[in-house]
């Protein structure tokens, strides 16, 4: 039990930071923009696939490196030359554009890599064992994506709160015009933090690549989990993302662990009265939890946990 626990933990955490590595970038543009981007999580996908093709040509480090900045500037360009240019037609038009965007990159990235899964594998300089814990080994990769995800967490958090340019990014958060009157071109830092969260998804999708199945699915398979983060944590609030990023990472790993029914835990009696609903077990409704969660927060608090705008 002490093993389930411990190692169910870590990896809870570890998916939950690697949540919050795409969450933070979505949260904050959002704030700035007031646009929910279902292009996101197509921007991971996008970090994976030139992750792999870079990685492959010269190696997984320049593509650790390169990926994100490649996906960053793409995000920009979509901001300049699309999004901004619907933006004037307000909020509907804008979740349309969006939404189409994530649909080309799918075909896009099937066009150019096939609908089969890449071959995208762990580096040798870290496919080997971190440590061992109850007889059981930990992968060195996995604790390179925790301490990948906690060192981008740290100089995100380290750049709004510590430094002339984060600062700026926060007042236009919340006071655009006032920005605008002091100088500041708030359509270029709209622009720079909608490449800024793009290039986070794509440094998310480079590192988790290799760890999990880079395909052109993979966007679609993430994209539902990750909206129930910004709405779980509050709309608008970076810290409220990482905590609900941290707490579905850890519920939904813990779940899948759990093969446990109420037959089980009840007894026969209750399962015969509940028939089939009571051989269900835990880990078959896990991916139906974090959802559960979204609906009880929109029920008894809208704002999510952090949040001060309604969903």
């Amino acid at each position: 039990m002490l093993e389930l626990i411990t190692f169910s933990t870590l990896n809870g955490v570890l998916y939950g930071m690697l949540l919050f590595m795409m969450a933070s970038g979505l949260t904050l543009i959002f704030s700035m923009m007031g646009v929910l981007n279902f292009a996101h999580a197509s921007f991971y996908m996008l970090g994976a696939y030139f992750g792999f093709e870079i990685s492959r040509r010269i190696g997984f480090w320049p593509g650790f490196f390169i990926a994100p900045l490649v996906v960053g500037a793409i995000g920009a360009v979509v901001e300049r030359y699309g999004l901004r240019q619907v933006h004037r037609f307000g909020h509907v038009p804008e979740l349309l554009f969006t939404f189409g965007l994530a649909f080309v990159i799918e075909e896009l990235v099937q066009m150019f890599w096939g609908k089969l899964p890449a071959d995208y594998r762990v580096p040798p300089s870290l496919d080997f064992i971190a440590f061992r814990l109850f007889d059981t080994t930990y992968p060195a990769y996995r604790m390179f994506m925790f301490l990948t995800a906690v060192a981008m967490f740290v100089f995100l958090l380290a750049i709004l709160t510590r430094t002339r340019v984060g600062l700026i990014i926060q007042a236009s958060l919340t006071h655009p015009n006032m920005v605008a009157m002091l100088g500041h071109d708030v359509p270029k830092i709209f622009m720079l933090v909608f490449g800024v969260g793009a290039a986070l998804a794509g440094l998310a999708g480079v590192i988790a690549g290799p760890a999990l199945v880079t395909q052109p699915s993979m966007a679609a398979l993430l994209g539902p989990i990750l909206f129930v983060v910004i709405v779980v944590g509050g709309l608008g609030s970076l810290s409220g993302a990482f905590v609900a990023s941290i707490l579905i990472g850890l519920v939904q790993t813990f779940a899948v662990a759990i093969n446990a029914s109420l037959t089980d835990v009840f007894g026969p009696s209750v399962g015969a009265a509940l028939g089939d609903l009571g051989t269900v077990t835990v880990a078959q409704i896990a991916p139906i939890i974090p959802y559960v969660l979204l609906v009880l927060i929109l029920i008894f608090r809208p704002t999510g946990l952090f949040g001060t705008r309604e969903s």
